[in-house]
This record gives C-alpha cells, sequence and structure tokens, in this order.
C-alpha cells in the first residue's frame, strides 16, 4: 500500500522586480529589484510568474532566468525565449512574482514578508488601534493599511512611526504623530502632515519591500 503524499509546505508569491527597459539587441532586460536577496531570488533557472495586462501576448505566461548580471551598478536579467530587442521590449514594465515557502523566515535583522506583518495587532501607547491589513510597496517607501474602527489608516512605513514588530507576539508598535489615527483640528492636523512628510524621507527598513502577496527578502 503506498504512502501517503507528505503535505506541501503553504506556498505564497512574492513581488521581486519589475522590467524597467531593453538593455542592448540581445534581449537583456534592465530590472527594479524589489528584494534584498537578488542572489537567492535571482538564480539561474528561476521561474518567474508575470503581472501583465490582460492583453499582452506574456499574460498567463512565465519567465525562466539565464542569468542576472550587473553594469555599472545595474542589474539586467537574461531570460530564456527573449532572444532580441523587440522581445524584450514586450516585457516591459511587467511585475515579477516567485513562488516562496510561507514557512521560511527572513534572516535579515528587521526583515520581515508581507504575510507575516499581515494581520498583526497595532499597538500605540499599549492600546491597539487596528490591525495591519495591506502592505503596499513603492519606489521611494513601503506603505501600511491599518484597518481601524473608524476606516483605513496608511502608515509610511519608516523606523520614525513604526517603532518595533513583534512577529511572535503578534503586533506592531507604533508612534505615530498626531492626527493619524485621530480626528482633529485643522491646524494640528496640518502640522501633523508635515511631521509624517518629514518622516517618510527616512530609509525603509530592510527587508520591507522583498515581499508581497500584494516578497522587501
Amino acid at each position: 500500500m503506498a504512502e501517503p503524499a507528505s503535505p506541501q509546505p503553504p506556498q505564497t508569491q512574492l513581488r521581486v522586480g519589475r522590467l524597467t527597459k531593453a538593455h542592448g539587441l540581445k534581449g537583456a532586460i534592465k530590472v527594479e529589484l524589489y528584494t534584498d536577496a537578488p542572489e537567492r531570488r535571482f538564480t539561474p533557472g528561476a521561474v518567474f510568474s508575470l503581472q501583465v495586462p490582460t492583453g499582452s501576448a506574456w499574460h498567463g505566461k512565465t519567465l525562466e532566468l539565464i542569468e542576472l548580471k550587473f553594469y555599472n551598478s545595474h542589474p539586467v536579467a537574461f531570460f530564456k525565449d527573449v532572444s532580441d530587442r523587440s522581445a524584450a521590449e514586450s516585457l516591459i514594465k511587467a511585475i515579477l512574482w516567485i513562488d516562496h515557502d510561507m514557512a521560511e523566515e527572513s534572516d535579515e535583522e528587521d526583515a520581515w514578508f508581507d504575510h507575516q506583518l499581515v494581520g498583526l495587532k497595532v499597538m500605540r501607547d499599549g492600546i491597539q488601534v487596528g490591525v495591519l491589513s495591506q502592505v503596499d510597496h513603492f519606489p521611494a517607501q513601503d506603505l501600511l493599511t491599518v484597518a481601524t474602527s473608524t476606516g483605513d489608516v496608511l502608515v509610511p512605513f519608516v523606523k520614525a512611526i513604526v517603532e518595533s514588530v513583534d512577529i511572535q507576539a503578534g503586533t506592531m508598535t507604533v508612534t505615530p504623530p498626531l492626527g493619524l489615527f485621530e480626528e482633529v483640528a485643522d491646524d494640528v492636523a496640518e502640522a501633523a502632515d508635515e511631521t509624517v512628510a518629514a518622516a517618510t524621507d527616512e530609509p525603509v527598513p530592510a527587508g520591507a519591500a522583498d515581499e508581497a502577496p500584494d516578497e522587501n527578502a
């Protein structure tokens, strides 16, 4: 009698890059990396799912990486079956996703996958103000959506506002400026907006941009 198959680890997908510009004439494409570990995600033979418009010839297809090289510190990818500039240009703006074992943990300090963050209780001064419902990744910074009793609140993922993350305890502690989680007078709210704008100039915590059930790994 055959033994039952071992259960497969739960999988999700990480958003690890975006194709930005054709490079040369042989199908190479410049990549905007959304991962802090390209040497692990962009290995020869890695297969990426593509996020492209439904009208694209690449919709529903995958790309297999041949090699990732760096030219003047800029990452450039070579893919199987993308052999000329015309094919490369048809992939511009495509977002690359890769399968990820949800049991894997980041080995970087202050770095988490999105699926580890979504669902955390958001705490301020020891009181829960909401639940983290979504992580969005943008070139300048990552943005957290916190579901509260009065609606969603957008919180920049910067150290000036996100004080700590405790995955074991299931909490994220924030120190937001006045007005981010409550209604205040217009003049106070304006001052709070200026504080948030200043805070977003800080570097994004390492690893936050690699993840996405929308990979910072």
